[in-house]
């Protein structure tokens, strides 16, 4: 198992909510095995196999989560120093051939989102 995972609260909370997704999902998929069982052969069920897969993605993904949400440590704005570039820094680039400025937040890998502006720590600049 790796290191900590540094969020900001904002992904944290994102994090949090597709964790608390994929749960409810999982009883959806329950559900959907159990109604696909009920047809009778399960050996050429494709409804059957579609749910068991499935099923075996969502219990990796949540699997995943906990342990990402078991070693997430928040990086709040006050930790963030304004002399480095750390996770959460809002940083100002400039394209020298365009002559154009640009504003990006660093972020962790979970929380990278290139349409809000968010670069992941390991993104080349």
């Amino acid at each position: 198992m790796s290191g900590e995972v540094y969020l900001t609260r904002a992904g944290y909370q994102r994090l949090y909510s597709e964790f608390e997704a994929l749960k409810v999902d999982r009883v959806k998929i329950s559900r959907a095995i159990e109604e696909a069982r009920l047809q009778g052969d399960i050996s050429e069920n494709a409804e059957y196999d579609a749910a068991k897969d499935a099923q075996a993605h969502n219990a990796a993904r949540i699997s995943d989560m906990e342990g990402k949400l078991a070693r997430v440590r928040i990086i709040e704005d006050e930790d963030i120093p304004f002399d480095k570039v750390y996770i959460g820094a809002i940083v100002t680039v400039k394209d020298l051939e365009k002559k154009q400025e640009m504003k990006y937040m660093l972020v962790s890998p979970e929380e990278a989102v290139y349409e809000e502006n968010k670069l992941s720590i390991f993104s080349p600049v």
